[in-house]
Parts: structure tokens; C-alpha cells; sequence
């Protein structure tokens, strides 16, 4: 089966996609939550490279905790 290139539309890095054989996609290798999942949709609506995928899961958490730290400032 023929799989897709494509380029990250975060960092533009050439990869390629999988997604008729998820199994072997590298997307199947990072794990995400619902909420996270979510956050990256947000941002985006084509596949990321591996990369990107976890500097986004990292960036939602560090949203998170500064949203948490705000929120305890205000107190």
C-alpha cells in the first residue's frame, strides 16, 4: 500500500502518513487524551509529524499549569 507525504503544517518536516495502515504510522507511537487530542484539533486540521505532536501535548500542559498558577495568584 502507497502512504502519504506530507508535511507538517507546524514545521513544515516532510513525513510520512500512514493512516491506511495506522499500526505502522508514526502518529500511533505518541500517546494523547481526549483533552489533548482536543487542544491539537484546535490548532490544527491535518496530520503533525511525531515532533510536533509532542511539543503540543507539552505545550497544553504548560497552558494547564499556568492557568492553574494564575488562577492561585488571583486568590
Amino acid at each position: 500500500m502507497k502512504h502519504e507525504e506530507k508535511n507538517c503544517p507546524r514545521c513544515h518536516a516532510a513525513f510520512e502518513c500512514k493512516a491506511g495502515t495506522i499500526s505502522l504510522c508514526q502518529c500511533i507511537t505518541v500517546k494523547l487524551s481526549d483533552e489533548e487530542r482536543h487542544y491539537l484539533r484546535q490548532k490544527f486540521t491535518d496530520c503533525l509529524c511525531g515532533e510536533c505532536m509532542i511539543a503540543l501535548r507539552s505545550e497544553f500542559h504548560t497552558g494547564l499549569l499556568r492557568d492553574k498558577l494564575d488562577h492561585l495568584l488571583r486568590k
